[in-house]
C-alpha cells in the first residue's frame, strides 16, 4: 500500500545543513546554520547573514566588509534590465517584473550553465545585489518618478528605502528592514525552496531555479500572505471593528490571513515575535494605527480560535510604516528569502540527486478505448 501524505505534511526530502526547525518543550528553534534566529536578527545586518548563508560560517570583520563592498558594486543593473522595466505593462504585478527580470539576467550571463562553486558564488552575488535594484527601479517607473541609482555609502537595507522613496531612512527603519530581511532569508523546505531544488536538481541553471520559487512565492497561501494581511487592516480599518471582523470570518470557516502555519501549529512562530516587536517600534515613530488594528486582530483570534500569528501577520505592518505599497510586499519577501534560496541551490548542486517522486493513481484503469466513428 502507498501511503499518501497530503501537501507532503512532514515527508523528510532531502538532508541539509542550511537551517534547523524543531519544536522542543513547547518552544520553536529556528537556527540558520547553527545560528538562532533571535541572536542574529538582533545582532546581524542582512548582508552578514547572507554571508553565512552562502559560505557557511558568520564573517570575520574584514571578509564582512568586503562581502559588502562586493554587493554595493553590483547593484546598478544593465541597461537591457531597466529598458525591460520601462517596457513592461503598468498592471504588471512587481513580482511578475521581478521573476521576468531575473530571467531577463540569465539571459545576459554568458557564464549561466557554469556550475563551479566560484561562479554560483558570483551568480549569487549579483542576484542579492540587484534585486533590490529592479523592485525600487520598478516602482519610480509605475509611479512616473526619477530613477535613483543605488549608492556605496549605504547598508543593503537603507539603500534600497533609499531608492524606494527617495529620502535616506532613520536608524530605526534602517535596522527594521535589515531584521525583516534576516527573519525571511530563510525557512528550510518552504515551497518556493523546495520549488528551487527540484529546478536545481534537474541540473537548470541558477537563475531558472531563482524563476521556479518567485512564481512559487507568488501564492496567497505563501509569500503573498502579508498582502493579504494589509487588505484584512485596511477591510478592519479601526480596531474597535476587530473583533467583530474576526468573528464573521471563523464563522464562515473563512481563513484569517497571517495565521496559523504547517509547522508551528500550537506554538508561535518565532520570527512573529521579533517583528511584532519591530512593529511596535516603527508604531511609535511613525503611523500607529496598523499595528493597534493587527494587536486587536491578534488577541481576537487568539480568544475565539486559539490562533497564532505567522511571519506574514506583523510583516504587514512593518512595510507599511516603512512606506512600502501593498503589492510590493511579496518582492520584500523575495528580497529576503533570496539568500536561502541561493544556498538551497548551491547545496542541491553540490550533492545532487534528481528530485522525482511518485504520485498515487486514483483514477479509472483497463478503460476499453473505443474508436473515434464509433463514440
Amino acid at each position: 500500500m502507498i501511503e499518501v501524505l497530503d501537501g507532503l505534511k512532514d515527508v523528510i526530502a532531502c538532508e541539509t545543513k542550511i537551517s534547523r526547525i524543531e519544536l522542543v518543550d513547547g518552544k520553536a528553534i529556528l537556527e540558520y546554520r547553527g545560528y538562532d534566529i533571535r541572536d542574529l536578527a538582533k545582532n546581524s545586518c542582512y548582508e552578514e547573514v547572507a554571508y553565512l548563508l552562502l559560505y557557511g560560517e558568520l564573517p570575520k570583520k574584514y571578509e564582512l566588509q568586503d562581502f559588502r563592498i562586493e554587493l554595493a558594486e553590483r547593484r546598478e543593473l544593465p541597461p537591457q534590465i531597466i529598458g525591460l522595466l520601462t517596457h513592461l505593462p503598468q498592471y504588471t504585478h512587481p513580482m511578475v517584473v521581478l521573476r521576468t527580470s531575473i530571467s531577463y539576467l540569465g539571459s545576459l550571463d554568458r557564464l549561466k550553465d557554469l556550475k563551479t562553486r566560484e561562479e554560483n558564488l558570483e551568480k549569487s552575488k549579483n542576484l542579492i545585489a540587484k534585486i533590490p535594484t529592479i523592485i525600487a527601479y520598478y516602482h519610480r517607473i509605475r509611479i512616473g518618478k526619477n530613477l535613483i541609482p543605488p549608492t556605496l555609502e549605504l547598508s543593503h537595507s537603507a539603500n534600497f528605502l533609499y531608492m524606494l522613496n527617495g529620502l535616506e531612512p532613520s536608524r530605526i527603519a534602517e535596522k527594521a528592514l535589515d531584521a525583516d530581511l534576516i527573519l525571511h532569508a530563510e525557512h528550510e523546505l518552504n515551497a518556493s525552496t523546495f520549488a528551487a531544488r527540484i529546478a536545481a536538481s534537474t541540473l537548470a541553471d541558477m537563475y531558472a531555479c531563482v524563476v521556479a520559487a518567485t512564481g512559487t512565492l507568488m501564492g496567497p497561501l505563501h509569500g503573498g500572505a502579508a498582502q493579504e494581511v494589509m487588505k484584512m487592516l485596511r477591510e478592519v480599518a479601526t480596531p474597535r471593528r476587530a473583533e467583530e471582523y474576526v468573528k464573521k470570518k471563523l464563522e464562515k470557516g473563512e481563513k484569517l490571513m497571517g495565521f496559523g502555519h504547517r509547522i508551528y501549529k500550537s506554538i508561535i512562530d518565532p520570527r512573529s515575535e521579533i517583528l511584532r516587536d519591530l512593529a511596535i517600534e516603527l508604531a511609535k515613530k511613525g503611523n500607529p494605527i496598523w499595528f493597534e488594528i493587527s494587536e486587536a486582530i491578534a488577541e481576537n483570534a487568539y480568544k475565539y480560535k486559539k490562533l497564532l500569528p505567522n511571519v506574514d501577520f506583523y510583516s504587514a505592518s512593518v512595510y507599511a510604516n516603512l512606506g512600502i505599497p501593498d503589492d510590493l510586499f511579496v518582492n520584500m519577501f523575495a528580497m529576503g528569502r533570496i539568500s536561502g534560496w541561493l544556498a538551497h541551490i548551491i547545496e542541491q548542486y553540490e550533492s545532487n540527486k534528481l528530485i522525482r517522486p511518485r504520485a498515487k493513481y486514483v483514477g479509472e484503469t483497463e478503460r476499453v478505448y473505443v474508436p473515434i466513428e464509433n463514440r
